[in-house]
């Protein structure tokens, strides 16, 4: 069993989440905001990598205080799981995701991730080890369904996305594109990594829904 999940995240007209240097740019407007801020507060958990942590220091919250009072009148924390995939364990003591809004957090770590790290961040997260060198994304997928996750959201970055593409773990992806180009042959996209050889290896999606949204389109795909 595994919870659904589903990618959410703004991208540039030429399909860039943010510069060479990984600077954090404002890619979508107002209505996407709130729109990302409604899905958010409709979710178990919220997922990133540590690249994005480390890049963009997240704090992953709702920020609607209608929002946060609903999610606390049906019982919930004012904010979703926040969860880091993080192989080593490299996940900053200071990190905004670890200390701004209540709720849990857990770091999913490999075999790999030193006793030190394991000691250091405890104080502030669950920790799941699952994998030997990187972390078992399908593992951790069982270990939140187990303790009742059941609708995962995905904001990052595009190695996350592609290992959880690579292993037919995305149920939807959802893309904001916006009125803007980019550039850069080593930018971010929304599936980075190793990326598929053969064709009939290729992610398939249908196309569920199409908006505008600000200067720009919301695309929503289904996996197929």
């Amino acid at each position: 069993m595994k919870p659904f999940v589903f990618v959410n995240l703004a991208m540039s007209a030429d399909g860039k989440l943010s510069t060479t240097e990984r600077r954090q740019v404002k890619i979508s407007g107002r209505s996407d905001f709130l729109r990302v801020d409604e899905i958010k507060a409709g979710s178990d958990a919220i997922m990133v990598g540590i690249g994005t942590v480390i890049a963009d220091d997240p704090s992953l919250t709702v920020k609607s205080e209608r929002l946060k009072k609903e999610r606390t009148d049906r019982g919930c924390d004012e904010n979703p799981v926040r969860i880091i995939i993080d192989s080593e364990g490299r996940t900053p003591e200071n990190a905004e995701i670890l200390h701004k809004g209540p709720g849990r957090r857990i770091i999913a770590v490999s075999e790999k991730a030193s006793d030190k790290n394991l000691e250091r961040l405890s104080p502030y997260a669950d920790i799941i080890v699952a994998g030997k060198d990187k972390v078992d994304l399908g593992g951790v997928m069982e270990a939140l369904s187990d303790i009742g996750i059941k609708k995962v959201m995905v904001e990052g970055g595009g190695t996350l996305i592609w290992s959880l593409f690579e292993e037919n773990l995305i149920d939807e992806f959802y893309t904001c594109i916006g009125s803007i180009i980019i550039g850069g042959q080593s930018a971010p996209t929304a599936a980075d990594g190793t990326g598929f050889i053969k064709e009939e290896n290729f992610t398939k999606l249908e196309l569920i829904d199409m908006e505008k949204a600000d200067d720009g389109v919301l695309l929503r795909w289904r996996v197929k």
